[in-house]
């Protein structure tokens, strides 16, 4: 898939280009929906030379594809570079679980991030403890010093980078570089960056999982995952994906297409956007820490610096002198910032989040409420104004 020559193009060009093959196009700029469960053969020959191919491009069975999800599979796969394909999943959970599943088995040991998103956590904790297979957390800054925490069982490492609520930067080459001594594979989290402001491969990863749900579609209407690799475990990712059953429909492949077209556009707005409301809100007294990656006193962002391309949308700050009472007054003030989980959407969110809950190798020390959160793609002197009304109701709310 990478032979394309859309893998030579600079990001934005391969956002527009990319999985646009004639074949599948023919005359117009997308390609179309197809909508099939059944591939037609011409003759038993056919339908029997079939199953020698189990790459996108070949017609098999709906379950397998058609130009509409193999159009978004390569255009994620140039997008990534040195992947060799891409797997589509009906969620971002469900790609992170197949994921773990098709480098685990049981009796292995997978470690993870002790910022990672809760449903990471709870999926190994639950399923994959029944299926005998060991979960334990790492400190997010704990940087090449993991090689201490290897057993002979530890065959995986979840990273997340910067955590979803907490923000935590990883040294994400020099966690991958010690796994690969170690012949552990690494499975990324890379949501929050995308690969166009972190190329998770040319920094180690085996594997880079996204929800597309967030900034690849973009639009709040779809729910998809996709999980990225390279020669190496693109064979067993792919076959346990399907041996479970894994496909998205043609409808939403076409959304998501749709949505990665405008990702460079919408990305650099919510990044400039959220910078400015970010150092606003690092000027107001009622706010304590700030976790933003591009902060200079966001835990880990020297790393940032070094190996990010960008920031994006997503932060949280601390009421300094918030509770659970107070902080519900400032998000329920709120008229622009919708209240509601996911992100990466047009539209800004705002959520109260709780970090200390899902900490087990880390203490959360921060004892202010923690607000996350997501800036869309309104004009942000408006929402800097709908911000400084719900202070004043969280200020009342103090007295």
């Amino acid at each position: 898939m990478t032979d394309s020559p859309e893998s030579s193009n600079k990001p934005a060009t391969q956002a527009v280009t990319s999985g646009r093959r004639k074949e599948w196009t023919g005359a117009v700029v997308n390609p179309p929906v197809w909508r099939a469960s059944t591939h037609l053969y011409d003759s038993v020959a056919a339908l029997r030379s079939g199953l020698s191919s189990n790459a996108d491009g070949h017609f098999f069975y709906g379950r397998r594809g058609s130009p509409t999800q193999w159009s978004l599979a390569e255009a994620l796969t140039i997008m990534e570079p040195g992947a060799a394909g891409t797997m589509l999943y009906p969620s971002g959970v469900a790609a992170i679980a197949c994921a773990m599943l098709a480098v685990l088995k049981p009796g292995d040991e997978i470690l993870l991030t002790d910022s990672s998103y809760d449903p990471s956590r709870s999926y190994a904790d639950s399923f994959l403890k029944r299926m005998g297979i060991t979960a334990r957390y790492y400190d997010p800054l704990i940087g090449a010093e993991i090689s201490k925490m290897f057993t002979e069982k530890t065959k995986a490492i979840l990273l997340e980078s910067p955590g979803s609520l907490t923000f935590e930067v990883q040294d994400i080459p020099a966690i991958c570089a010690a796994a690969k001594k170690a012949g552990i594979v690494t499975l990324l989290d890379n949501t929050w960056a995308t690969s166009r402001f972190f190329p998770a491969m040319e920094n180690g990863v085996d594997i880079s999982i996204v929800a597309a749900t967030k900034y690849i579609v973009g639009h709040s209407d779809v729910m998809m995952g996709a999980a990225t690799t390279h020669a190496k475990y693109w064979t067993t990712l792919r076959r346990t994906a399907q041996q479970m059953g894994q496909v998205v429909s043609p409808d939403d492949a076409y959304l998501a297409a749709r949505g990665l077209r405008t990702l460079e556009v919408r990305l650099k707005q919510h990044e400039q956007s959220a910078l400015k409301i970010a150092h606003w809100l690092k000027a107001r007294p009622e706010v304590g820490k700030l976790l933003h990656p591009a902060l200079s006193d966001c835990p880990g962002h020297d790393i940032w610096q070094r190996d990010f391309k960008g920031s994006t949308g997503l932060f949280s700050f601390e009421l300094k002198d918030g509770d659970e009472q107070s902080r519900a007054a400032f998000i329920d003030a709120l008229t622009i910032f919708g209240i509601g989980y996911s992100w990466g959407g047009f539209e800004s969110l705002a959520l109260p989040v709780d970090p200390a809950k899902h900490r087990t190798a880390t203490d959360w020390t921060m004892t202010g409420a923690l607000v996350r959160l997501h800036i869309g793609l309104e004009d942000p002197d408006d929402l800097i104004d709908d911000l400084a009304k719900a202070f004043e109701h969280y200020n009342n709310s103090l007295l």
